[in-house]
């Protein structure tokens, strides 16, 4: 179900410069990640520069969506209450993708369904007409 900006009262993402292509990719439904061109380095986040070359050259590749759960915790005690109670528990986790980068992020199941390195897929949640969030789920 698509959410309105009046009905989804969440904090959002806002994209900027280096980030609006990852957004733009979860729009469609596709997983991006940020390739340094000089040295092949795949990042996240997105950034004007490669932490490992310092190159400012980059093109987007499409990612597996697929990974290990690498830690997670589960929030009971919503904050603010009255945006979170009713999602409360949820899970945020960090999750390695196969491609080799970290990612948090929410997790769709229930809390007691996660075990460590358990491997995981991408779901898209399309929250707004115009914003579409990444979480993940057990690997089917």
């Amino acid at each position: 179900m698509i959410r309105t900006m009046l009905d989804y009262n969440k904090p959002v993402p806002v994209a900027d410069f280096d980030s609006t292509p990852f957004w733009e990719g979860c729009r469609q439904h596709r997983l991006l990640l940020q390739r340094c061109s000089a040295c092949g380095h795949l990042r996240f986040p997105p950034s004007g520069m490669c932490p490992h070359c310092r190159s400012t050259q980059s093109k987007w590749v499409a990612a597996t969506g697929r990974g290990r759960l690498y830690s997670w915790i589960v929030v009971r005690h919503p904050v603010p209450r009255e945006i979170y109670a009713g999602d409360v528990p949820y899970v945020v986790a960090l999750v390695n993708l196969e491609e080799g980068v970290r990612i948090p992020t929410n997790m769709t199941c229930a809390p007691e369904d996660l075990m460590s390195d358990m491997p995981v897929e991408v779901v898209f949640d399309d929250v707004m007409p115009n914003l579409t969030l990444p979480k993940f789920r057990p690997l089917r």
